[in-house]
């Protein structure tokens, strides 16, 4: 025979509390509530097995305690959008600051800003981090829902109760220019699928360091398909530089294997670097000379500033982290006519005055 289900009503008869304040302390709510009272309840719970109705949970308004990740399921993706180095780097980051701060998350994946408010007001969410939206979505999320989101890399006016986490992009792209320049590199390509937002401000700040005239860009294609097609068109074009700057670790792995697959030698004939320092690096051969932003860092102040737009300790905000080149085997020295030592080293390229 099937044993009957605890009920709040009985936990609170059992230790003479009223049944709100057993129903605060199982939803969160223990501001109000003694720690005394919270023990003599939790250690209660505990041996009766009580188990809560996940239904009254989620519906106890502004206590959920869950925290919703959305990432943009772009179509140069392919499907594949969790899978990606920096996306997978990123979630995972996000997964252990929101667990230390005693919350729970859930991700959703999708290309539409309407299932984002769909999302939140099913599960009835304190907060979002957002990723790969653009600014048109953002404003739309902001007039259809008031829970705070943090958003990543995002481009748009200071708004209230939106904080944008970004990195210092420029910044990483002149540190990645400045470094081949002081490798003797004295002309670079920089790879991009598109010349707009975060990869804009990479090759920006790649062409600055380098100089108008010593690096040019080149737009890929988003399918993979049509990239290896592309390379193998442009391959000639792309040998007659010598360093390739390529706006994420994804495209510059996935160059590197295909220049070892057509005998092409890295760096000894071309040097290539990315951005991003996700897992991608070190499964490269060579390792991968990259732009690091520090994703834990990232993960940890995007569930800081949640909290602190939740209880109204801000209301906007931008926050722009800092970035570091991370030198590794991809890069061939050209004064010396060598490759760098094996060994991984942080330095920082930045421009004066950083």
């Amino acid at each position: 025979m099937e044993k009957e289900r605890v009920k709040i009503a009985d936990i609170a008869e059992e230790l003479g509390l009223s049944t709100a304040t057993v129903s605060n302390v199982i939803h969160g709510k223990t501001k109000k509530v003694s720690k005394e009272t919270i023990k003599r309840v939790q250690e209660l719970i505990e041996k009766r097995g009580y188990i809560p109705s996940m239904a009254g949970i989620l519906l106890a308004q502004n206590d959920s305690r869950i925290i919703g990740i959305v990432v943009n399921d772009h179509e140069k993706y392919e499907g594949h959008v969790l899978e990606d180095g920096f996306i997978s780097a990123s979630v995972n980051a996000l997964s252990r600051e929101i667990d230390l701060a005693g919350y729970f998350m859930m991700i959703k994946v999708t290309e539409r800003w309407e299932e984002i408010v769909r999302f939140a007001s099913m599960w009835n969410m304190e907060g979002l981090v957002i990723i790969g939206f653009c600014e048109q979505d953002y404003k739309r999320l902001r007039e259809s829902m008031h829970i705070p989101f943090v958003v990543y890399d995002g481009y748009f006016q200071e708004t209230e109760r939106i904080c944008n986490l970004t990195i210092d992009n420029y910044d990483g792209g002149y540190q990645a220019g400045a470094y081949l320049k002081a490798m003797g590199h004295e002309r670079v390509l920089c790879l991009s699928d598109n010349f707009t937002c975060m990869d804009l401000a990479r090759i920006n700040g790649c062409m600055a360091a380098m100089g108008e005239e010593a690096a040019a860009v080149l737009e890929i294609p988003l399918k993979k398909e049509a990239r290896m097609r592309f390379y193998q068109a442009r391959e000639a074009e792309i040998l007659g530089y010598t360093a390739v700057f390529a706006v994420s670790d994804f495209y510059a792995a996935e160059l590197i294997r295909y220049l070892q697959e057509k005998q092409i030698r890295v760096p000894e004939d071309i040097s290539v670097v990315g951005f991003d320092d996700s897992p991608l690096c070190a499964c490269c051969q060579p390792a991968l000379t990259t732009v690091r932003q520090d994703v834990r860092a990232r993960a940890k102040t995007a569930v800081s500033v949640l909290k602190n737009l939740r209880e109204g300790e801000e209301e906007r905000i931008t926050i722009k982290l800092p970035v570091f080149l991370v030198e590794r085997d991809s890069v061939r020295n050209r004064k010396e006519g060598v490759r760098v030592d094996g060994n991984q080293k942080e330095r920082n390229f930045c421009r004066d005055g950083m």
